[in-house]
């Protein structure tokens, strides 16, 4: 309990949580929003079924380095047993600490009866956090959702459950499985949480600027903030908040200079993990992401979106770079 304490405490003083994001939150990403103030990060879920059958490609979610700490990993399953083998094989790699995801509305995941469709059935929460727990010697954390559906809110039951099953802290995502990610969250979910237990409540949707990030901690009380969408295409977010909660100046946008910069260099790190044909797939998003709003970007991402060659997009980026900046001068 202490040491959650001390990285949750750590993390709520120094800036903001990044949230586990599928295909998005690897090794790469996560340095990249650490370099710029982000005080702790999480894998993109696993499967607990692919670590305990030690499929390959599973594991490779499990790439880290020194620098890539404090680091949590998050599995997903709905088996209690097979739940506690995957984290005793993710413990024993020397992460930080194991979250377990009961947030997922991915359609994939509740089919395997995993994900947020666990908050549907109160008792086998009990049975995983009890064997996670059980299973290892590092802080064990869970991601919830405000319900299953707004008929169904039940996030300060789950809450309390995993609080009394020995869970060290609980992130409240404070919209419901049948959103996804449309509409609001209500943040009201994530107080009334924080009121009903003793352990470190993270609060996390709808933080896209600095600014949402410091009214939600005045507004929920909870302990920390993760930052999952908001921060795709943006990684500069998590300095913004650190200036925030530090009473800075707020001056985190980056020059067009430093946006080009940090493309190539995502995309460097990215073929340094993946190879430059994956990576070329892979990276196509964040792309994207990166030249959302800027102008003329509609044509760009049109004609990126289109292109298979690699060094094509990178010289087409490159020339959309030149055009904006000239445009400036």
């Amino acid at each position: 309990m202490k040491k959650i304490n001390n990285i949750i405490q750590t993390a709520a003083k120094n800036g903001a949580l990044l949230a586990p994001l599928a295909g998005i939150s690897n090794l790469p990403f996560r340095l990249i929003a650490r370099a710029q103030g982000c005080s702790l990060a999480y894998t993109e879920m696993i499967s607990a079924n692919g670590l305990v059958r030690k499929t390959a490609k599973t594991y490779e979610y499990l790439k880290t380095c020194e620098d890539d700490r404090p680091l949590g990993a998050q599995i997903f399953g709905a088996d209690p047993q097979i739940m506690a083998e995957a984290a005793r094989i993710v413990a024993d790699t020397g992460v930080d600490l194991i979250d377990i995801n009961m947030g997922c509305p991915v359609r994939k995941v509740i089919k395997a009866g995993a994900g947020a469709i666990l908050m549907k059935d109160p008792a086998l929460v009990a049975r995983i956090v009890e064997a996670v727990k059980k299973a290892v010697k590092i802080p064990v954390t869970v991601k919830i959702r405000s319900g299953w559906n707004r008929s169904s809110i039940n996030a300060v039951e789950i809450a309390r459950i995993a609080e009394d099953c020995g869970a060290d802290a609980i992130t409240v995502h404070a919209r419901t499985a049948d959103q996804g990610y449309s509409g609001n969250a209500d943040w009201k979910i994530i107080t009334d949480v924080k009121k009903a237990v003793k352990i470190p409540v993270i609060g996390n949707g709808d933080i896209r600027q600095p600014q949402d990030a410091v009214k939600m901690l005045a507004e929920t009380d909870c302990d920390a903030v993760m930052v999952g969408r908001g921060s795709l295409g943006n990684p500069w977010i998590f300095k913004g908040i650190s200036q925030a909660l530090s009473c800075q100046e707020i001056n985190y946008l980056p020059t067009l200079g430093q946006r080009r910069e940090m493309i190539e260099n995502h995309w460097k790190m990215e073929a340094e993990l993946l190879g430059s044909k994956l990576a070329g797939k892979s990276f196509r998003k964040h792309i994207l992401w990166y030249t959302k709003g800027l102008n003329n970007s509609s044509r760009f991402r049109e004609l990126a979106g289109k292109l298979k060659d690699d060094e094509g997009i990178l010289d087409e980026l490159n020339e959309y770079f030149r055009s904006l900046e000239t445009d400036v001068n």
